[in-house]
């Protein structure tokens, strides 16, 4: 690839240095792929996909809240490979402003495309939740 997408911005994130723990989301129609992982080793867990939608899926969301108790929540936002948007871009900011507004939790975004070709390529049973673990080691990568 030749130069850096608009939509995918290289900058150090500004994430505050007391925020440990995060727990990623890898959002889709049906599915949502989970992931924990820490500031400290920068590493992510892999954690069960739920297969949910609307307030269901929302439910299930505040049970993964409550047994992990993360600092922050980390959302992988699609796009095209050229760094346009496209539907799933604009569903997946949607539900990362309902995930702040429902649970009062700081949402980063990430880029995350390819990161469910990759996790295909890895042989991943449970690609989504690979997905999002691939999102959050992303993420936790460019951690100052």
């Amino acid at each position: 690839m030749s130069g850096t997408p608009a939509a995918a911005p290289t900058a150090p994130l500004a994430v505050p240095a007391h925020f440990q723990s995060f727990l990623a989301l890898d959002f889709g129609l049906k599915r949502t792929g989970f992931a924990v992982g820490s500031r400290l080793l920068r590493t992510a867990t892999p954690q069960a996909t739920i297969r949910a939608e609307g307030d269901a899926r929302f439910a299930q969301v505040a049970e993964r809240i409550r047994e992990w108790q993360p600092d922050a929540l980390v959302i992988g936002v699609p796009y095209h490979p050229d760094g346009a948007s496209h539907e799933n871009t604009a569903r997946a900011l949607k539900f990362a402003r309902q995930l702040r507004g429902r649970f009062g939790l700081q949402v980063f975004e990430v880029d995350e495309r390819y990161s469910t070709t990759e996790a295909h390529s890895t042989g991943a049973r449970d690609a989504d939740a690979a997905s999002a673990c691939i999102i959050l080691e992303q993420f936790l990568r460019n951690l100052p």
